[in-house]
């Protein structure tokens, strides 16, 4: 689904199906809440329909509370929906950086708002704790785009071609790599090992974007991600022409949108890019509860979309956080052997960012 106007994000599934979940709770406002939680009321009221806002305070409240009783740690993708993002997280940020917060963090138990590959990882780098996600199903179109059965088969044809993989993979892709990536890290990723030729896989555009920065050859794989794959260099061309606006763009995004980008760069790297140039107004050519979660940050920008919502992200709710919390359901697992080198295909990643800060 897509949302061409300023304002508030579209929803794909609407609030009053989302509360028919099996959360065992059922929302009911009370008139403390608005003077409770009066500060996130008011935030939310210019990213999300001002109806909503009494029933997401009665949710929140009382995720809150089961998450002091569970002694829990919310982490929050920067595509969640505004009002789990600013509610009910702890963390927010990039899929790595979840992941390595939680390594970090004091909580045995995470309740992981974002997909699949993302509890996941951070189960992998946390392998001791109690990695939980609101909905099994909430899947990637880039992550199912692959097996590893087709990483074998690609290094039988590309033998001793070392292979890079996108985190946004399954754990048993991750294990059949040599080290993962990042979009914000990739092309150092790429160099890293030490070879005139990688594999990169699974998303062909974000290879395509890596083989214009560095001078190794790339073999890539047909993958997507859904979201990005969408847009159009006339639809980039068309924002900027009718609202004058600036242009930020994810490398997952088809070659014809970057090449009409002001500034190509990871979920992290755009933040940083509208933090120094400070433009009156910019497209976010992404997910869209990306620039909804931007929109506080930098309250003077204005945000014009289109955007496209993605359907997994969009799969965790408020309610299915609650049930997650009550039951302590959904927890991720990974196959003992698959884990540890799945593991080292991230820890090799990580050395690399040591060794660029040195």
């Amino acid at each position: 689904m897509r949302d061409t106007r300023s304002g508030n994000a579209c929803h794909k599934t609407s609030f009053a199906e989302a509360n028919r979940a099996d959360s065992g709770f059922d929302p009911q406002w009370r008139d403390d809440l608005g003077e409770k939680h009066a500060e996130l009321a008011k935030r939310l009221e210019t990213l999300v329909p001002c109806l909503e806002i009494p029933l997401h305070l009665a949710w929140i409240d009382a995720i809150q509370h089961l998450k002091r009783e569970r002694g829990a740690l919310i982490m929050a993708h920067s595509y969640q929906s505004p009002e789990i993002f600013h509610g009910v997280a702890d963390i927010t940020g990039d899929s790595l950086a979840l992941a390595q917060a939680a390594a970090d963090c004091g909580s045995d138990v995470i309740v992981m708002c974002g997909v699949h590959f993302m509890a996941e990882s951070a189960k992998l780098l946390a392998p001791h704790k109690r990695v939980l996600i609101p909905d099994l199903e909430a899947g990637c179109s880039l992550a199912s785009s692959i097996t590893a059965a087709d990483v074998r088969a690609l290094r039988a044809r590309h033998p001793g071609v070392p292979v890079v993989s996108y985190v946004n993979t399954s754990a048993e892709v991750k294990a059949e790599s040599d080290a993962c990536c990042t979009s914000a890290n990739a092309v150092q990723v790429v160099e890293a090992m030490g070879s005139d030729k990688v594999i990169f896989l699974p998303d062909r555009y974000l290879g395509s974007w890596v083989a214009t920065q560095t001078t190794v050859e790339l073999v890539l794989w047909n993958g997507t991600c859904e979201v990005h794959e969408s847009f159009t260099g006339r639809e980039a061309r068309h924002t900027r022409e009718t609202f004058g606006a600036k242009l930020v763009a994810h490398p997952e995004c088809a070659p014809e949108v970057l090449a009409e980008a002001d500034f190509v760069g990871s979920t992290t790297a755009m933040g940083r890019w509208l933090e120094r140039e400070r433009p009156a107004r910019v497209a976010m050519i992404t997910e869209c509860s990306m620039a909804d979660n931007l929109r506080n940050r930098f309250p003077n920008i204005e945000f014009i979309k289109p955007c496209n919502l993605c359907p997994h992200m969009k799969r965790i709710t408020l309610p299915n956080i609650h049930a997650c919390l009550r039951d302590l359901r959904h927890e991720i697992h990974i196959d003992a052997a698959v884990a540890t080198r799945a593991r080292a295909a991230l820890e090799r990643m990580l050395a690399v960012g040591r060794q660029e800060r040195v």
